[in-house]
């Protein structure tokens, strides 16, 4: 089979040419990640805004139909949650809309469907985390537009596709959290950091290798079909990440202004988006159909922050 995986879980065999994988948002945070983390014999074509754009259904089989992939990874949305709750129309074309157009070309290719989500889908009332089975039920403007965006992929007939929702992004390369502390503790005194939200930080670049591993393009057969949950290990509150990032960011010898994070109530940081106050994402099915290891989320912070370190380290000495 082209487009998805054969029996024994694999895109290609030996001797075939390089599998053909569009990258779709490719100026994004996690589609570095995703080329960073590529295995062999991959062919990415990188696709983005304004060129690709997914309100654009006849666009986006003009760019990719003399293409042929046989993947695509949809890295693209409209990701500023309270911007979201002033310009819904736009993130339902893009959140919502946009994906069911995306699989629908896709089932066209004959090619498999790899789409983002969110843990934004959520209420929050759980006092577990989250598995895949459970109903959802946003809260926001932008939780709502991504769950249209995750039905309008499964009614497009397209079976060959993973959705995987996952939480809290960072990493390299886009704005995130852990960015804004590092700036903000650099700058100020005080900080005052939302603590009863709890959810799981997410490292771009563990995230982007478990999207290969899913597919089967980095040992191992592919999973099944499905939706799927995906964050790093443990849970934490924004405060609790925020304290973790100071502490490391310290221990690296970074600058730290910050001589204090105070806790916050969600009612004392009024925003336009209501969040879940619990979005912990259970991943037990990822794992159980992968295999993978999922690291601790203060592991994976540590490694980000050392690598951004040594970064800019290597800049400083001009190497």
């Amino acid at each position: 089979m082209r487009g998805a995986p054969d029996g024994n879980g694999h895109f290609r065999g030996p001797g075939q040419p390089p599998l053909r994988v569009a990258l779709i948002g490719a100026g994004g945070m996690l589609a570095q990640a995703v080329r960073q983390t590529a295995p062999e014999g991959i062919e990415l074509l990188p696709f983005d805004l304004p060129a690709f754009d997914l309100t654009d259904p006849a666009g986006m089989a003009v760019a990719l139909e003399p293409l042929r992939p046989q993947l695509l990874i949809n890295c693209a949305a409209f990701t500023r949650v309270d911007a979201c709750e002033s310009e819904a129309e736009r993130a339902f074309a893009v959140n919502g809309a946009g994906p069911g157009h995306l699989a629908a070309l896709a089932q066209r290719l004959g090619a498999t469907l790899v789409h983002l989500s969110t843990d934004f889908v959520f209420s929050g009332a759980a006092r577990r985390p989250y598995c895949e089975e459970d109903a959802p039920g946003p809260l926001s403007v932008y939780g709502r537009s991504k769950l249209q965006g995750e039905r309008a992929v499964v009614a497009s007939g397209l079976s060959q596709y993973y959705i995987v929702r996952t939480s809290w992004l960072y990493g390299p390369g886009g704005a995130n959290f852990v960015e804004t502390v590092a700036r903000l503790t650099a700058e100020r005194e005080e900080l005052g950091i939302v603590a009863d939200q709890q959810g799981t930080p997410t490292f771009s670049v563990d995230l982007a290798a478990a999207l290969w591993r899913l597919v089967g393009l980095r040992g191992g057969a592919a999973a099944p079909f499905g939706l799927y949950h995906y964050s790093n290990a443990g849970c934490c509150s924004w405060y609790d990440f925020a304290c973790a990032i100071v502490e490391q960011l310290r221990a690296l010898g970074s600058p730290v202004r910050a001589r204090q994070i105070r806790p916050l109530r969600t009612a004392e940081y009024p925003v336009p988006a209501r969040r879940p106050a619990y979005s912990v994402l259970a991943k037990d099915k990822i794992c159980h159909h992968t295999g993978i290891h999922i690291p601790d989320w203060r592991t994976s912070l540590a490694t980000y922050l050392r690598q951004r370190h040594d970064a800019a380290a290597q800049l400083s000495r001009g190497c």
